[in-house]
């Protein structure tokens, strides 16, 4: 297996990270999920794309996944005793059905742990659906302990979870077996 190349999104790109967001909806949905099953925001994907923290994975030179990192931490999540700026934020993390099953989600993960240790932070974040006991199994898996589950009425999503990141990671353009553009 090739590695995986990890690259700024441009906003012409919009559409296939669009189709690799509605493609992991779909996915759920036929699981019977309720999570993702609505278009994404394309203004928010436009100003992530704008600033550089909507991310493409590709292997082989095809796109595979589609992630977000940012210093954003949803302010209804994170409280200020979280020390929210000490993280980076994965937001949006999608792999193409087609690449299912060869651990991209892991090593996409990786690459954005490096870049938390590059900003300086300590932690990288993330906010799951609250009812989607897989994916919570998934990322404590991969690291990741549950910090706590917000319940709002209004938000499906509040499992937030967060990995402690060392300083002594790899470049930040590569994830583990994965090379920058």
């Amino acid at each position: 297996m090739t590695e995986l190349e990890m690259r700024a999104a441009t906003p012409d790109e919009l559409p296939l990270v669009e189709e690799l967001l509605t493609g992991a909806g779909a996915w759920l949905a036929s699981l019977g999920s309720d999570q993702w099953q609505f278009p994404p925001r394309r203004e928010r994907l436009l100003d992530s794309m704008g600033r550089g923290e909507c991310f493409i994975a590709l292997r082989d030179g095809e796109p595979v996944g589609t992630l977000t990192v940012d210093e954003q931490a949803d302010p209804e999540f994170w409280r200020a005793d979280d020390e929210p700026e000490t993280a980076l934020y994965v937001h949006r993390m999608a792999i193409a059905r087609a690449a299912a099953g060869q651990a991209l989600g892991a090593l996409m993960l990786n690459w954005a742990t490096v870049r938390v240790a590059a900003a300086g932070k300590s932690r990288l974040r993330l906010d799951a659906w609250k009812t989607n006991a897989g994916l919570h199994r998934y990322y404590q898996g991969q690291g990741f302990t549950l910090v706590r589950i917000v319940d709002l009425p209004h938000r499906q999503s509040g499992a937030l979870f967060e990995r402690a990141v060392g300083r002594s990671e790899e470049s930040p353009g590569a994830a583990p077996g994965g090379r920058r553009r």
